[in-house]
This record gives C-alpha cells, sequence and structure tokens, in this order.
C-alpha cells in the first residue's frame, strides 16, 4: 500500500457516506484529482488551484491550457476539470423533443443557459434547418476574459457537416454589457460573408452579458 492509499480510502468512505457534505472546497478537488493523480498527494495541488482562481467555479471554468501551467498538474488533470463542467451542462440540456429556435427570445433563452456563468469569452454557432430546429450547437473558440478570435474555417465546415440551412453565431461578453463593439460588428461582416460564400446564410449575431441578450438582426444591423 503507497503512502497516501489509507487517506485517500478515507476520503473515498466519507464521500460513500456523506457525498459532499462537510467537504471544505479543497478536499473536494483533492478527492476529484485522485482519478487522474493515482500516485500523488493530491492536496497541496488543490490549495494552489484554490488560490490561483479564487473558488470552485474558478477552477472549473480556467481554459484546460492555463490549468496546465499549475505546478503539479499534467494533461489529464487539466482534461478532467475541463470535463466536470461540461458533463454537468450536457446532463441540463433539454431531452424532451427537439429544440426550436425559430425567434430571438428563443435562441437568447437558450443561449444564455450555455453562456451562464462562463467566465471566459466563448464563441457558439448554433445550426439550424429551414424550420429553425437546432442541428448542433458548436463551441468554436474559447478565449480569455478579454477576448476570443472567430475561427471561420471551423464555422463554414460546420454549416456544411450538418448541413444546417441557417446560422446563428453568438458570443458572450463576460466583463462587459451586451451591446455589439466595432470589433463585433467587423466579426459579423466576415462570418456573413464566408457563410454566404457556401449558400448558408447567418441569420444573427446574439451577444450575451451579465444575464441579458442582444440581437444583431433585431438591432437593425442585419438589414445592411
Amino acid at each position: 500500500m503507497g503512502i497516501h492509499d489509507g487517506h485517500r480510502e478515507k476520503m473515498r468512505r466519507r464521500f460513500a457516506q456523506t457525498g459532499l457534505s462537510g467537504f471544505a472546497d479543497h478536499e473536494a478537488l483533492e478527492l476529484l484529482l485522485f482519478y487522474a493523480i493515482p500516485r500523488r498527494d493530491t492536496n497541496p495541488l488543490a490549495h494552489r488551484l484554490l488560490e490561483r482562481y479564487g473558488s470552485l467555479e474558478g477552477v472549473f471554468t480556467a481554459p484546460a491550457e492555463d490549468l496546465e501551467k499549475v505546478e503539479g498538474m499534467g494533461g489529464s488533470a487539466a482534461l478532467l476539470l475541463r470535463l466536470v463542467p461540461l458533463l454537468a451542462e450536457k446532463s441540463r440540456e433539454r431531452t424532451d423533443g427537439p429544440v426550436i429556435l425559430n425567434s430571438t427570445e428563443r435562441a437568447g433563452e437558450y443561449l444564455l443557459r450555455r453562456f451562464d456563468r462562463k467566465k471566459n469569452e466563448l464563441v457558439y454557432e448554433l445550426c439550424l434547418d429551414r424550420k429553425g430546429k437546432l442541428l448542433a450547437c458548436k463551441l468554436l473558440t474559447e478565449g480569455d476574459v478579454n477576448g476570443a478570435e472567430l475561427n471561420i474555417r471551423r464555422l463554414v465546415e460546420n454549416a456544411l457537416l450538418t448541413n444546417a440551412s441557417a446560422v446563428i453565431l453568438s458570443h458572450n461578453h463576460p466583463s462587459g454589457v451586451a451591446l455589439p463593439s466595432s470589433e463585433d460588428f467587423a466579426t459579423t461582416d466576415r462570418a456573413r460573408a464566408a457563410l454566404e460564400g457556401v449558400g448558408i446564410p447567418m441569420v444573427d449575431h446574439i451577444i450575451v452579458a451579465d444575464g441579458d441578450f442582444v440581437s444583431m438582426r433585431d438591432s437593425g444591423y442585419f438589414t445592411k
């Protein structure tokens, strides 16, 4: 038996008996890291992660490449910490039938859930059929708190692979308001032109911030 095996077994039994009730944040994180780091004490690493990111939420929303910079982290541990919140998000997705996003309100409400509590800027692509049914929601880019670059090639590939009849582009402003910037206008023009080049219209660009959203189509920009 290794030097840490007894401690790990006690932690596992404690969790089996009480769940996370009574676990401090660093203990819960330590327990999770057992499954990516099998032969090393994960307690110091759990403390370092919380010191760097401030909270469990901060840890779970940090980019994988940034997580790997923390002393003691590796690729497997970073992947595990990114996978947990994504699985939780996926489990909350509606499973009672097709998702219909045939209005700004429906698309906005769907996207508010996607961007809930996200600390970094993300860019999503919603691929729709002719009736507004969601065929796929694709994460195009994950940036940092200051911005994210649009991957035009992936935008077009996703639309073609899903046989989309229309596309909605969306991104968030993590530390701002849901109003388009000059950069957002330029990004919209690039995306629309790329999709029009393959015969697929981009019908909206929705910006999300602080529980609110703004449709660039409803704001009149898509008439230009």
